[in-house]
């Protein structure tokens, strides 16, 4: 089992950044994928930022892209999510996740992904 716990959320002004961190614990396969993922009130769930491990190779999609960035600890326990520049849409609840079998293809579609932290909140007032 894997299990993941996300922290790091808070309340920020527009044109801020914060840093979420997901520890992770568990049996993470070398081949998994690791994402950000996102959920405001009345929306779908919005994959943010993936960490392929196979390759240790990244997927932003343009809707952040050069605002928010995804790294991992040296000890590969720990998953970050740097943003930067937020604005008021940005708010959000904000989830980690694993994909077990995955591959650097992977486009963050949210039923693919076995595990899930249980969300930090990110509130960002204009």
């Amino acid at each position: 089992q894997v299990q993941l716990v996300e922290s790091g959320g808070g309340s920020v002004q527009a044109g801020g950044s914060l840093r979420l961190s997901c520890a992770t614990s568990g049996n993470i396969g070398s081949t998994a994928c690791m994402a950000w993922f996102r959920q405001a009130p009345g929306k779908e769930r919005e994959g943010l930022a993936r960490l392929y491990l196979g390759q240790l190779t990244t997927y932003i999609p343009e809707s952040v892209k050069g605002r928010f960035t995804i790294s991992q600890d040296s000890n590969k326990k720990t998953l970050y999510l740097q943003m930067n520049n937020l604005k008021p849409d940005d708010t959000a609840k904000y989830y980690c996740a694993v994909r077990q079998d995955c591959t650097r293809l992977d486009t963050m579609r949210t039923p693919v992904y076995n595990y899930w932290g249980q969300g930090t909140q990110v509130t960002v007032s204009s």
